[in-house]
């Protein structure tokens, strides 16, 4: 059938070459597909949050065990140090050079971290974002067409 006249069409539609359709349904396609093309992003951008924020919970709560153990593991090397620096010295001689130590690296550790957290990746969802510009440079250039 190289020529159809649709039953239901109404003024203005006319008749449907094959291959052609009319605007009104291009138009109703082309929204059925953005909303379409919207929702999967909206789903890849939930699915990738999901999964970065599984990542960071777990992360998260291992950095907190370790931090516990560490701090135990510090407080028992203070007290080992005072200990062995008060055999030849007054006792809160002793404790006043690890203190004056402690800060030290505490200052240390701080300004690495610091550089650290500069560093780090963001957790927005960069795949979807790449995405959803492709798509709307895609969409633009088809509407320029």
């Amino acid at each position: 059938m190289s020529s159809t006249q649709s039953p239901d069409a109404g003024p203005g539609q006319g008749k449907k070459v094959a291959g052609q359709e009319p605007v009104s349904e291009l138009v109703q396609r082309a929204s059925q597909q953005l909303s379409e093309l919207v929702r999967s992003e909206l789903r890849l951008a939930q699915a990738e949050m999901k999964q970065k924020g599984k990542h960071y919970g777990k992360g998260g709560g291992l950095f907190g065990g370790a931090g516990i153990v560490g701090f135990l593991t510090l407080q028992a090397l203070v007290v080992t140090a005072i200990a062995a620096l008060a055999v030849p010295l007054p006792v809160w001689t002793a404790a006043l050079i690890v203190t004056a130590v402690l800060a030290v690296v505490a200052s240390v550790l701080a300004v690495i971290g610091k550089k650290q957290v500069a560093q780090a990746a963001s957790p927005a969802p960069t795949r979807t974002i790449e995405n959803v510009k492709a798509d709307v440079a895609t969409i633009k250039e088809s509407a320029h067409r």
